[in-house]
């Protein structure tokens, strides 16, 4: 049988899909994280794998999904938190950039699953299912091992729970409340994702009618996380905008890292941090490093963190900035503190062992 006759469109899917098999996993799984350090991977969108000295592994916002793959009939559904925001009709061009770079059903083990909100690229469904049917486990802060929890806000519970994740798997949080377990802290801490407070339950005709209502409880639908570390204290601000409470949360607690959720916002929209909110949130915060993240992922809200280099460049010197950006590549690795002298993520270029072995060319002079 010839080769083209053995190929068919499930095959070239299993062949290519996901783009980064099983590379990105194994590394996560080997990784020796150094004594006094934390570990954390980029999955794309705001999604961070953490792990620490101790093997203690958690993902905050771990999502496998993707966008539009079809024109359709070319409208948004008329309760989509977008059109609540907007009016808009028209559907929102949100096509996927970026490759999955993992594999959710390769890992073998996972400590806890983290939800900020329950907005569809936030959570998976994928990735639950994979943790419910593995039956993974972990060890409480008294040592007693237990099923890996879900750990997010009513909403993100909810969620979870439609898809048939054990309710009693499942451990509701508001600002204010702390976990601990193994050699992690986990402090919920108030959201600013204004998204949240425009979307209703139902995306169709039935949509709760929000006009002239006092907006729902945040703290139902979505939450910052603080993740005190051997490493140093993450702080994980999901999908919020801008606030001026940031510097609340910066003078309350010790802050070495903080993420942000960065994009160009289309017109008539207001979704993400923009160059100038990621630096206020980073100085409000009093964090030794800022690091977009959620630019790469959709195509209408897309933005160069070069602006923020640019930004932040012009106006340290006169703001007298005690942090310093670093800017990511999907599927890279950061240590902290051991790379907090870095500012810019590049895949590793290999070949670092050239000539170390015979070669096989004709002539040096090729060379």
């Amino acid at each position: 049988m010839a080769l083209i006759d053995e190929i068919s469109r499930e095959s070239w899917i299993k062949k290519t899909f996901p783009e980064w098999g099983t590379w990105l996993v194994e590394e996560i799984e080997e990784e020796k994280v150094p004594e006094g350090n934390v570990a954390m991977w980029w999955l794309g969108c705001v999604g961070i794998w953490m792990k620490t000295p101790n093997d203690t592994n958690i993902t905050i916002d771990l999502w496998t999904g993707n966008g539009k793959r079809t024109h359709g009939n070319g409208k948004m559904a008329v309760g989509h938190q977008m059109a609540n925001m907007s009016g808009s009709r028209k559907m929102q061009p949100n096509l996927r950039n970026v490759p999955f770079v993992i594999d959710p059903f390769a890992f073998k083990h996972v400590d806890a699953v983290l939800a900020t909100h329950y907005h569809h690229d936030h959570m998976s469904e994928e990735w639950a299912a994979h943790v419910i049917h593995s039956n993974m486990t972990t060890f409480d802060d008294n040592g007693k091992e237990i099923p890996v929890p879900f750990i997010g806000p009513k909403k993100s519970v909810e969620l979870w729970v439609s898809w048939g994740v054990p309710e009693d798997r499942c451990i509701v949080v508001k600002p204010g409340d702390v976990i601990k377990f193994k050699d992690l802290e986990i402090v919920a801490l108030d959201s600013f994702d204004r998204t949240c407070l425009v979307t209703t339950d139902s995306t169709g005709p039935d949509r709760e009618e929000l006009t002239g209502k006092c907006p729902t409880d945040m703290d139902e639908k979505a939450v910052n996380y603080l993740i005190k570390t051997p490493g140093g204290n993450i702080y994980h601000s999901g999908d919020s905008h801008f606030s001026i409470y940031f510097a609340k949360h910066g003078k309350d607690y010790d802050i070495d890292v903080a993420f942000g959720a960065f994009g160009e916002n289309p017109i008539g929209i207001q979704d993400k941090m923009t160059s100038v909110d990621i630096l206020r949130m980073a100085e409000s915060l009093r964090c030794k490093v800022v690091i977009p993240v959620h630019h790469d992922i959709w195509a209408n809200f897309q933005a160069d963190t070069e602006e923020i280099r640019l930004l932040y460049d012009f106006k340290k010197p006169r703001n007298n900035y005690q942090f310093k950006p670093f800017f990511w590549q999907v599927g890279g690795k950061y240590t902290y503190p051991q790379d907090k002298d870095l500012m810019y993520y590049h895949h590793p270029r290999g070949f670092d062992d050239c000539f170390e072995n015979p070669q096989n060319i004709p002539f040096r002079s090729l060379l």
